[in-house]
């Protein structure tokens, strides 16, 4: 008999090989032959300097998943919700920028969201490895635990729903209805409470920052990285995931995760 898949792991399958397939080739043109090489035959040394931030960051994720299950409950006892003041600075933008969709478009915005952020994340651990300089690994997974942190704080704090919620009748899922299976992996990792700030923007601006800061060493994923994370910005508002503030909110956390990252690893 031939074992089926689930839908779930059908999904996983299909982003993770997408991401898979870009790290192959980013590892190859991006970081080079030669430096995965010297990477492999000093592997140990150099994750023995690095341990502790990866476990930190292993730490945090831990807790954020934790908290995942937990966090509503805690929110709504809280009951600080913040829909609403979100929707009274920015009114109607997200359905402004959903005024330009297109199919072709929101397949687009919809691999950005999904693969293209994958690959984002993971594709510096991957560059920065292979430096004989440690530092930009150190800060990137210091960042990323802050960005987690500072994220999973405020989805405890605040109840906001995004604008594919609040606004059914003017911003649509573009996601969900394009590829219903999505909400399926969605659902997995995240609740629609939990839309301030986007963690998507934070992370994928902590990339674009470190990889600004490693352009001298990996000129062509600094060219990469900087659209593909504004891409990733602009694709949580186009599939009416996130509003235009969430995003904001994303980008001065992202890049203070960077900074901080950045001062401790220059310091250390």
């Amino acid at each position: 008999m031939t074992a089926t898949l689930s839908p779930l792991a059908e999904l996983l399958l299909s982003v993770l090989g997408g991401a898979a397939l870009l790290l192959v080739v980013g590892a190859a043109t991006l970081v080079g032959p030669a430096r995965l090489r010297a990477c492999r035959g000093s592997l140990r040394g150099r994750l023995r300097e690095t341990w502790p931030y990866l476990v930190l960051l292993g730490g945090v994720l831990l807790v954020n998943t934790v908290a995942r299950d937990y966090g509503p409950e805690i929110s709504w006892a809280i009951g600080w919700n913040v829909t609403g003041l979100i929707y009274a600075v920015e009114r109607e933008f997200v359905a402004l920028v959903q005024s330009v969709a297109t199919p072709a478009l929101t397949a687009l915005f919809s691999t950005v969201y999904l693969v293209g952020y994958v690959f984002l994340l993971v594709f510096p651990f991957v560059a920065y490895l292979a430096l004989d300089d440690q530092r930009l690994l150190k800060a990137t997974s210091l960042a990323y635990a802050v960005n987690y942190a500072v994220g999973v704080c405020c989805y405890v704090l605040f109840v906001s729903y995004g604008p594919r919620n609040l606004l059914p009748g003017q911003v649509e899922s573009l996601l969900y209805v394009t590829y219903p299976r999505t909400q399926i992996l969605t659902g997995a990792v995240n609740v629609n409470t939990n839309v301030f700030p986007s963690l998507h923007t934070s992370l994928s601006v902590t990339v674009a920052a470190l990889a600004w800061r490693s352009r001298d060493h990996y000129p062509g994923w600094c060219v990469v990285a900087l659209p593909l994370a504004a891409a990733v910005a602009v694709a949580t508002m186009y599939l009416g995931i996130h509003w235009a503030l969430d995003v904001l909110a994303g980008l001065l956390l992202g890049l203070g995760s960077a900074a901080l990252g950045l001062a401790v690893a220059d310091r250390e």
